[in-house]
């Protein structure tokens, strides 16, 4: 007699339950919390580095930062003096929502209004778990190319925000933005899309805008 154990479905289902349990602790906290998803070399480090050098004096940010092995991005946010948790996979090519609730576990909640988690560096991975976090943003950049979209649908379509990254690079890189643009509203049309350079500042301001009035309903 052959018994069929389905692992797939039952680690699905423990993940989404998780991923529950950690939406009630942040949402009883009113933490506003930020799942960032992409490619290796997009730019995500540089987008949340930018992100809390802009606002560090107005609100309190917590980091859980995701990698395979190292602490390399971990160490380049250590100047804000800010709480990190850095989690190490050992392999696995995304963060599950278990890892994250021990990451928060180990943060001072109290003493943080916006949440960061910097997922592994996939755009396929990541977007297949849910891991309790309030927004998903996928951060693409223009050096990646312009098919990011209709390669890896599923990234794009769970992400509430698509941050395009590396503008101040498309003098010099064949990338058709309108293409990117247009491919992103007809699979996502409800999603928020910026433009913007994390290194030069260029339109960093809209995503900066954005981010408070999301922050203002938090609090309201």
């Amino acid at each position: 007699m052959i018994k069929i154990l389905r692992i797939e479905e039952s680690l699905f289902s423990e993940n989404e339950k998780i991923a529950n349990e950690v939406s009630s602790i942040l949402k009883e906290r009113k933490i506003l919390s930020f799942n960032i998803m992409g490619a290796p070399g997009s730019g995500k480090t540089t987008f949340i580095e930018k992100t809390i050098e802009m606002l560090k004096n107005d609100f309190r940010f917590g980091i859980i930062e995701g990698d395979v092995e190292g602490k390399y991005d971990s160490e380049k946010l250590e100047k804000f003096n800010i709480p990190i948790v850095q989690i190490n996979t050992g392999g696995a090519c995304h963060l599950e929502a278990n890892m994250v609730k021990n990451g928060i576990l180990n943060l001072p909640l109290e003493n943080i209004d916006i949440l960061i988690v910097e997922n592994i560096g996939n755009l396929i991975c990541p977007a297949e778990f849910p891991i309790g976090i309030e927004k998903n943003i996928v951060v693409s950049s223009i050096t990646e190319g312009e098919d990011k979209v209709e390669k890896y649908p599923l990234m794009f379509k769970i992400s509430h925000i698509c941050i395009l990254n590396k503008i101040d690079l498309l003098p010099y890189i064949d990338f058709n933005v309108k293409k990117f643009e247009d491919e992103l509203k007809r699979l996502s049309p409800q999603i928020n899309f910026i433009k913007l350079s994390s290194k030069t500042g260029e339109n960093f301001n809209q995503w900066i805008e954005f981010l408070r009035k999301l922050m203002k309903e938090k609090r309201s």
